[in-house]
C-alpha cells in the first residue's frame, strides 16, 4: 500500500525514489580514481558555472557519510518514511559474476531492522570513465556470456525472496536500465521468468527504464516501462541568455519545459509505464563545462510535478496499484538528491509531502532564467530545442567568441584582468 502520508486520491499509488550506493571506497574505485574515491570526491570540486549558479552541493544533516555506516541507512529510512517514499529503488551492478558496490544492499538486505520496501535496477552499461570526459575508455565490460542470464537471476534471487521487495500484483519487480544492450533480450527474459518459476518464485514484473531513445517496452519481452527523466528531452537551450564563466559547452534548460514534456506522454491500460520525475539536475560535478544545467530546480516546482504526475497516474490507472519514481534519493554528483542539503535544508522532502498530501500549488513557482543569471547584453532570443546528449560544443564555442567579441565583453575582461597585474 501507499504512504500513510498520502491522500485517498493516491492510496494504491506507491512512490519509490532511486537510491546511488557509491558512498563507500571500493578498491575497484580506489585503483581507477584514486585511494578513497567516493561519489563525494566528484561532489567537492564542482564550481559554479554562471552567477547565481548554486554549485556545489553541500550535504547538511546527514553529512559526507560512509554506507558503511549501519546509522547512516538506518537514518536515511526514517527520513525518507517521514516524507512520505514508500520505498528506494537501489542501482545493482553485475558484470558477468562480478558486482560492485554491492556492501550497502547486501548489509540492508541482512538487516532486519532496516524496515524499507526496497527493489533493484540493474545498472547493465559498462563501468567507463565518462566522468572524466573519456567514455571510450571502458573500466569493466559488460559481457553477456551464454551463462550470464542464468547467473544474474541467481544473484538476484535472495533480494525476490525478502519481504520487503517491493513487488507488482504479488510479482517482484526488476528494473533494467538498458535493455537494448542485451544480446537477445527476449531470450534473456525468458531465462529469467523460467529460472524464478523453478525455484516457487511464480511470476516476476520486469520494466524497461525508457532511455536513450528506447520506449517500446514490449519488444524486449519486459510486462511495463518505466520513465528515466531527464533521457529524451527536447527542450530549448537556454544557454546564450545565461551569465556564464568560462568556456561552457552544456546545456542550461528550464525545468519547467522538462516536466511539461513528461507530463504531455499519454498513457493507459495498453501503454503500462510508470511516471517519473526529478526534484532538481545539474551534473556539474561530472561533466563540468559540458554539464547539463536544468535552471530552477526548487522545491516549488518540484512539489508541482510530482503532485501533477501522481494525479495523472490516479486518473489514468484508477483503483490499480502503480508505482511513481524519483531520480533520486542521492544522486549528489548529477546534482539530484532529496536528501537534505545546506541551500534547500528539508525543503524537498517537505514537497514530497505536500504533493502526496494533495499540492495546493496550480502552475510552475519559477520559470525561465533567473533575472541573477540573465547576461546583462541578452536580447531574450528564442532558443532552439536541443535534444539531451547532442554535440554542439564547436558551433556553441565559435557563437559564444563571436557574441562576446562583439559585446565587447572579452575586451572587458582582458582590461579587468590588466588592471590587477
Amino acid at each position: 500500500m501507499a504512504s500513510k502520508n498520502a491522500n485517498r486520491e493516491f492510496e494504491n499509488i506507491r512512490t519509490i525514489a532511486y537510491y546511488l550506493p557509491q558512498f563507500h571506497p571500493i578498491p575497484e574505485n580506489d585503483e581507477w580514481w584514486g585511494k578513497g574515491f567516493t561519489e563525494w570526491t566528484n561532489v567537492t570540486k564542482a564550481k559554479p558555472l554562471f552567477t547565481g549558479h548554486y554549485q556545489p552541493h553541500f550535504p547538511s544533516d546527514l553529512g559526507y557519510y560512509d554506507l558503511r555506516v549501519r546509522e547512516t541507512r538506518l537514518e536515511q529510512i526514517e527520513m525518507a518514511k517521514a516524507s512520505g517514499i514508500d520505498g528506494f529503488c537501489y542501482h545493482y551492478y553485475w558484470f558477468s559474476g562480478k558486482r560492485l558496490l554491492e556492501r550497502p544492499v547486501d548489509e540492508m538486505l541482512a538487516d532486519p531492522d532496516s524496515d524499507m520496501p526496497f527493489c533493484l535496477c540493474w545498472a547493465n552499461e559498462n563501468w567507463t570513465r565518462r566522468w572524466d570526459a573519456a567514455e571510450h575508455e571502458i573500466l569493466i565490460a559488460q559481457k553477456y556470456a551464454p551463462e550470464d542470464d542464468l547467473e544474474f537471476i541467481k544473484s538476484i534471487e535472495p533480494f525476490f525472496r525478502d519481504p520487503r521487495y517491493i513487488t507488482i500484483d504479488g510479482a517482484p519487480i526488476l528494473i533494467v536500465y538498458r535493455p537494448q544492450h542485451l544480446k537477445n533480450a527476449l531470450k534473456s527474459v525468458q531465462v529469467w521468468r523460467d529460472y524464478c518459476a523453478s525455484v516457487g518464485i511464480p511470476k516476476i514484473h520486469l520494466t524497461c527504464a525508457l532511455t536513450h531513445r528506447n520506449w517500446d517496452y514490449a519488444s524486449f519481452g519486459f510486462d511495463s516501462g518505466v520513465e528515466f527523466p531527464p533521457h529524451g528531452i527536447n527542450v530549448p537551450n537556454l544557454s546564450a541568455e545565461v551569465d556564464l564563466h568560462g568556456d561552457f559547452e552544456g546545456l542550461c534548460v528550464d525545468f519547467s519545459t522538462i516536466a511539461e514534456q513528461y507530463l504531455g506522454h499519454k498513457y493507459g491500460p495498453e501503454n503500462n509505464v510508470y511516471r517519473s520525475v526529478f526534484p532538481s539536475w545539474d551534473n556539474t560535478a561530472r561533466r563540468k563545462e559540458n554539464a547539463m544545467v536544468v535552471l530552477n530546480g526548487t522545491p516549488e516546482n518540484y512539489e508541482y510535478w510530482l503532485s501533477s504526475a501522481l494525479r495523472q497516474t490516479a486518473q489514468d490507472f484508477p483503483g490499480q496499484e502503480r508505482l511513481v519514481f524519483v531520480n533520486a534519493w542521492n544522486e549528489w554528483a548529477e546534482g539530484c538528491h532529496l536528501e537534505p542539503d545546506r541551500e534547500f535544508g528539508h525543503a524537498f522532502l517537505d514537497a514530497t509531502q505536500s504533493a502526496l498530501l494533495g499540492s495546493k500549488l496550480t502552475g510552475w513557482t519559477h520559470v525561465g532564467v533567473p533575472k541573477e543569471s540573465q547576461r546583462s547584453d541578452s536580447t531574450n532570443g528564442a532558443a532552439k530545442p536541443v535534444p539531451y546528449g547532442a554535440n554542439k560544443s564547436l558551433p556553441k564555442r565559435a557563437f559564444r567568441l563571436l557574441r562576446d567579441t562583439v559585446s565587447g565583453r572579452l575586451l572587458k575582461e582582458w582590461l579587468a584582468k590588466s588592471h590587477t597585474k
